[in-house]
């Protein structure tokens, strides 16, 4: 745990620079051998996936967003209490190009592609009004469709890997399977492996919200995603400024959308190029605005006529959401503000002290709770949430609209480590139904500086939390024939900044969060995103 005289001097001091987590890095293709400290246990057998930015200049230009850096994908493989590690950048197309010309040449979210300065100032002009490429450089996650491991941003683009090379295999398009603009990094799964996720469309009747499914059956070996089909498609409120949205919820029954008040002026966009700005500043928090949920009934495609409203929030990750007694509990990392997403500057993440404090997010777990079983009888102005020992409200204000306040998943001692982000489950076990623990990141900093386990059963947290070390997305891996829910281990990439060619894989006991090993890697590594196990028994 942190010592007294490292809390004092953090206090005092405010934030260390953490500007060595976001830099470049060489791709180790071939796997290398690692030093292991304490036991890594033998039943682990399998390849932990990571995916994030991890090289942020070419040639001469920078980029100016931590989300805008080159994909570099890395693999922990676990055997025999052993571990190799190696890593490989994503072979995308805008990968290939920016290398090929030694410089930005599409545009990424916080950066734009500038035009050739080898071009005459005519030809410089008229670039600027050529349609803004979408980026392929899918640097957020690994997901799963049909048993296929890909990985994804949140553009039409994903790529086909090879899990145990990670070798890019196959560019796929969304939109020529469905008629999206892109779609999420979080897609949820049934226990059929039928696969759910979202995706924008852009008509002239203005912008839609899609909710897609993914059959799990393959019809031929070379199959991706056909048989995708739209199940339901949702106007967004203001046609041409929809919400920005990372993920969405989904019970056994039900897939929730939450329309927050994060907006995208979709006209500052497109013209994103001619004005030489960043796609990010057409993303903008509208705090005005309530926050919407939209419930789809995933059977019958059925958007739900009772809309449920909250306070303006913000959200990126969902922890879990199930049914239970006509209720719909969804559980969420949110916050009161919206700016988080654009903190992400690079030129933010090289700050320190106080500058560094007041850009940092704040994020905390929260509750809400959707009464299902409403009609024209149901009473105004009343709460509409039995359950017991629950403060969260659900009031109806009309005869189609609810009112919701949420209820805290959490206690002051959270606080003391700066709310959570990056949840994660025993998704196996207990995703859409009802579930007592889950794990996050601790968020003192703009990245992740600790480790932390909830349990729902009195709010009390467990934590894992070193000076100078910042741990990634906690995965959680059951142990072989596992009933309870907590038996298995906690796997976190741990990076140390400020030390070189210290960068180790963490394993926790997910019971009692102490630290079973660490395998350390003798190269040093970036702080990703998002991550996967592949479990090889």
């Amino acid at each position: 745990l942190l010592s007294p005289t490292d809390q004092h001097f953090t206090d005092v001091l405010g934030l260390p620079c953490i500007e060595n987590l976001v830099c470049s890095a060489d791709e180790t293709p071939e796997p290398i051998t690692t030093t292991i400290t304490g036991n890594i246990p033998s039943w682990i057998k399998g390849n932990f996936l990571r995916n994030g930015p991890g090289k942020f200049e070419i040639g001469r230009s920078s980029f100016n967003h931590w989300f805008d850096g080159m994909a570099l994908m890395h693999q922990f493989h676990i055997e025999d209490g052993k571990v190799t590690y190696m890593s490989r950048f994503l072979n995308s197309d805008c990968y290939k190009e920016n290398l090929e010309h030694n410089r930005i040449m599409v545009s990424e979210f916080g950066t734009i592609a500038m035009p050739d300065p080898c071009k005459n100032f005519f030809q410089r002009f008229l670039s600027r009004f050529e349609l803004l490429k979408q980026s392929d450089n899918a640097n957020v996650s690994f997901v799963q469709y049909k048993g296929d491991y890909y990985v994804s941003t949140e553009t039409n683009f994903m790529h086909k890997i090879d899990p145990q090379t990670l070798e890019t295999k196959e560019k796929v398009d969304w939109s020529k399977f469905v008629a999206v603009n892109g779609a999420t990094a979080h897609p949820h799964v049934d226990p059929d492996g039928t696969t759910y996720n979202m995706g924008n469309s852009y008509t002239l009747k203005g912008a839609f919200y899609n909710i897609i499914m993914v059959p799990s059956k393959k019809v031929n070996p070379n199959d991706t995603l056909e048989g995708a089909t739209v199940v339901c498609s949702i106007p967004s409120e203001d046609k041409s400024k929809p919400s920005y949205y990372h993920s969405f919820a989904m019970s056994e029954n039900y897939v929730l959308f939450i329309e927050q008040p994060i907006k995208m002026d979709l006209l500052k966009i497109v013209t994103s190029k001619l004005r030489g700005k960043g796609i990010n500043e057409g993303v903008y928090w509208d705090p005005k605005r309530n926050t919407v949920f939209h419930v789809i009934n995933k059977h019958t495609g059925k958007l739900s006529l009772i809309k449920y409203y909250a306070k303006p929030l913000s959200t990126f990750h969902q922890i879990n959401c199930y049914e239970e007694n006509g209720f719909l509990i969804m559980d969420m990392c949110c916050s009161d503000d919206g700016q988080a997403i654009n903190n992400y500057l690079i030129q933010n993440l090289k700050k320190s002290g106080n500058a560094l404090d007041e850009v940092k997010p704040s994020m905390f777990p929260r509750r809400f709770v959707l009464p299902l079983n409403m009609d024209s009888q149901t009473p105004c102005g009343q709460n509409l949430n039995t359950r017991l020992n629950s403060t969260a409200t659900a009031i109806k204000t009309d005869k189609d609209k609810v009112f919701c306040t949420h209820e805290d998943l959490h206690g002051e001692d959270l606080h003391e480590y700066g709310g959570l982000e990056f949840p994660h489950i025993n998704y196996s076990m207990c995703n859409s139904r009802p579930y007592r623990y889950f794990y996050g990141c601790g968020f003192r900093h703009l990245v992740g500086d600790s480790l932390i386990k909830m349990d729902l059963q009195g709010k009390q947290i467990k934590v894992w939390k070193h000076a100078g070390m910042y741990p990634s997305e906690p995965i959680f891996v059951s142990s072989p024939g596992a009933v309870e829910e907590d038996d298995g281990v906690i796997l976190s990439v741990v990076i140390t900044p400020n030390q070189d060619k210290s960068t180790f894989l963490l394993v926790l006991d997910a019971k009692t969060f102490e630290e079973l090993g660490r395998a350390d890697v003798p190269i040093n590594i970036p702080y990703g995103f998002h991550g996967t196990f592949q479990n090889r028994d």
